[in-house]
C-alpha cells in the first residue's frame, strides 16, 4: 500500500466532508483529493520518479500538505526539513540525500539563496517568489501542469515514503529512513487504539515537519475521516477558545504546549468550556508528573502520554480510557510493536529493572540513509536499540516507563537536540578554548540548551556573542539559551568531561 493511495481512498469516501480548516479557510476531502493530484502533475512535469527524494521547507501552511502527500503519490520520497534550518544545514540535507526538487519559500530561499547556487544537481521551486527570486516560482509551474493526470502509485510496501534527519551524537545528522509500510502500519495501530472516528474534530497546533504534527496528528485524521483545524502557530488563548468554538474532541502537544496552556487555564475566566473534548495527547518529550496532576486537577482531563522515536515512529501509548493511563508511564506497546529492556551485556532483564529499550515491529525504520556501520550498530537482528532507557512495571511485566537516555540527546520543548553539534561550532569560534553542552532542567522547555565554555586568555568575548554566533550557524532551538564562562570544565581521572557535574551544580541557575 502507498501512504498518499490510502489517504486519497479516504477522500473519495468523504467526498464534500470538511477534512482541514487552515486559519478559517475550509478544504473538503474532494479539494484535498483534487489538488495532490493537481500537485503529483506538477512533480512529474518537473521529472520525479520512483525513489527521487524531494526536499519541503516550509512554514506551516496548505501547500506543505498538498505537497507531502503528492511527493508519496509518485514513487518520490519526501523531507521535510525544519523550518528553522539555516543555510549551511540545508546544503547538507540535500547534498546528503541527492535530492532532486527542494520546495520552499521566499524568506528562506533568501536565506539558502548563495547556497543553493552551489547545489546543480537540485531545482529549487519557490512558493511565493519575491521579484528578485532566482528560481521557479510554485503557481506559475502549477498552472502548466496536466488537468487530465492519473496517480498510479508506483512506490509501496517496504519502498520509502520519507527520510527524517535526526541529529547525530558526533555532530552529523543520520536521515531516518522510513517506508509506506512503516507509516501505514503505525498509523492504524493509532487509529485502533486511540478510537479515531469521523466524528472527531482534531485541533492541529503543532509543526508539519515533525513525526507528530505530520504522521501522528495530520495522517491519523485524514485517515480516520476527521476533521482537522489548523492553527500556523500555537497560541495557548486561541486554542482554548478553538476548543470551545469548533467543539474540537482531539488535542496533541508537546509538554512545553501543557504547560502554556494550564498557565493560560489559570489566568481565564470563564474557563473555556471542554465538554466536547476526547483526549489531549502528549509525547515527543517527558511529561513531568507534577504537569500531568497539575493539568487533571485544573481541568478534570487526564493527559494520554505516549512514547515515539523518529525512527520507530510511535511505539508504546497510555490506553484511550482515562482510568488506565498513568503519570511517569508510556504506556503500553502498540498492536503489531514488541518491546524489550535490554542489559548491557544484550540480556532481557526483569520487569522492574532498568535497561536500554529494545523494539521491533512493522513500524521500524529501514536504516540510517547511506549510512550503513550506524544502521547495523542500531540493530541486534530485527530489533531497534533506541538508546532510551526504562522499565517495565513489575506488576504487570508490560507498562513502560522512560527514565534517561544513554545518548547524549537534550529534548528542548519537544525538539531533539545533540550537543556535539553545537559544541562543533562553539569551538570553531576563535575565542573559544572548548566547550561542553548540557540540558539543564526548565519549566517552560522541560530542558534548557547550556553551554560551558572555556576561553582563550584575554578574549572579550562576550556570553551573548556566542549565542549570536551560534544563531548564524544553527536552528534557533539548537542555540544556546545560557552560556557560562568556566576556567575549566570538570574532568574524571582519565581526561573525560564530567558533564553529570555541570548539570548538578546549575541546575536552577539563570547564568547568561
Amino acid at each position: 500500500m502507498n501512504l498518499a493511495g490510502v489517504i486519497s481512498e479516504v477522500a473519495r469516501r468523504y467526498g464534500d466532508k470538511p477534512a482541514i480548516v487552515f486559519e478559517n479557510t475550509t478544504y473538503t476531502y474532494n479539494d484535498l483529493d483534487r489538488q495532490v493530484r493537481h500537485y503529483s502533475a506538477l512533480l512529474v512535469r518537473l521529472g520525479v520518479r520512483r525513489g527521487d527524494r524531494v526536499a519541503i521547507q516550509l512554514p506551516k501552511r496548505i501547500e506543505f500538505i498538498f505537497l507531502e502527500l503528492a511527493v508519496m503519490s509518485v514513487g518520490g520520497v519526501m523531507l521535510p526539513l525544519n523550518t528553522d534550518y539555516q543555510a549551511e544545514e540545508i546544503r547538507y540535507f540535500l547534498s546528503d540525500s541527492g535530492s532532486r526538487l527542494f520546495f520552499t519559500d521566499g524568506r528562506r530561499f533568501e536565506r539558502s539563496q548563495e547556497v543553493l547556487g552551489t547545489l546543480r544537481q537540485v531545482i529549487t521551486v519557490v512558493v511565493d517568489p519575491t521579484d528578485g527570486a532566482t528560481s521557479m516560482g510554485l503557481k506559475t509551474e502549477l498552472d502548466n501542469t496536466d488537468p487530465n493526470f492519473e496517480r498510479v502509485y508506483p512506490a509501496a510496501g517496504d519502498d520509502l515514503a520519507a527520510i527524517l534527519y535526526t541529529s547525530g551524537t558526533t555532530g552529523k545528522s543520520k536521515g531516518a529512513m522510513l517506508s509506506h509500510t512503516n507509516l501505514i502500519s503505525n498509523m492504524k495501530a493509532l487509529h485502533e487504539i486511540w478510537d479515531w472516528s469521523d466524528r472527531d474534530i482534531l485541533l492541529h497546533v503543532l509543526p508539519l515537519f515533525h513525526v507528530h504534527g505530520l504522521f501522528v496528528a495530520l495522517h491519523g485524521g485524514l485517515y480516520a475521516g476527521a476533521t482537522i483545524i489548523m492553527h500556523e502557530r500555537f497560541d495557548p488563548v486561541k486554542t482554548w477558545e478553538t476548543i470551545e468554538k469548533e467543539k474540537c474532541t482531539v488535542l496533541m502537544g508537546v509538554p512545553t504546549i501543557y504547560r502554556r496552556l494550564l498557565n493560560q487555564w489559570q489566568l481565564s475566566e470563564p474557563k473555556a468550556d471542554l465538554s466536547s473534548m476526547r483526549v489531549f495527547i502528549c509525547g515527543s518529550a517527558p511529561l513531568l508528573e507534577t504537569l500531568f496532576n497539575r493539568f487533571e486537577q485544573a481541568t478534570s482531563f487526564r493527559i494520554l502520554e505516549r512514547y515515539g522515536m523518529t525512527e520507530a515512529v510511535m511505539v508504546a501509548s497510555n490506553p484511550i480510557e482515562p482510568t488506565g493511563r498513568k503519570a511517569k508511564s508510556v504506556g503500553y506497546a502498540l498492536p503489531g510493536v514488541e518491546i524489550r529492556i535490554v542489559s548491557n551485556r544484550d540480556e532481557d532483564v526483569v520487569p522492574g529493572q532498568v535497561g536500554e529499550v529494545w523494539v521491533r515491529g512493522d513500524n521500524v525504520f529501514q536504516g540510517y540513509w547511506q549510512m550503513s556501520e550506524k544502521t547495523a550498530e542500531s540493530f541486534e537482528d530485527k530489533w531497534f536499540k533506541t538508546g532510551d532507557l526504562g522499565f517495565q512495571d513489575p506488576l504487570d511485566g508490560r507498562r513502560l516507563f522512560i527514565v534517561g537516555r544513554s545518548k547524549e540527546l537534550i529534548i528542548s520543548g519537544g525538539e531533539n537536540v545533540y550537543p556535539k553539534e553545537i559544541e562543533d561550532v562553539l569551538e570553531s569560534h576563535h575565542a573559544v578554548k572548548e566547550a561542553a553542552v548540557v540540558g539543564l532542567p526548565d519549566d517552560d522547555f522541560g530542558e534548557k540548551v547550556s553551554a560551558f565554555v572555556v576561553m582563550n586568555t584575554d578574549d572579550k568575548t562576550s556570553p551573548d556573542d556566542l549565542i549570536l554566533f551560534c544563531k548564524e550557524r544553527l536552528a534557533g532551538y539548537k542555540c544556546p539559551k545560557m552560556v557560562v564562562m568556566m576556567d575549566a570544565l570538570p574532568r574524571n581521572a582519565m581526561g573525560k568531561i564530567q558533564k553529570n557535574e555541570l548539570v548538578e551544580k546549575f541546575s536552577g541557575a539563570n547564568h547568561s
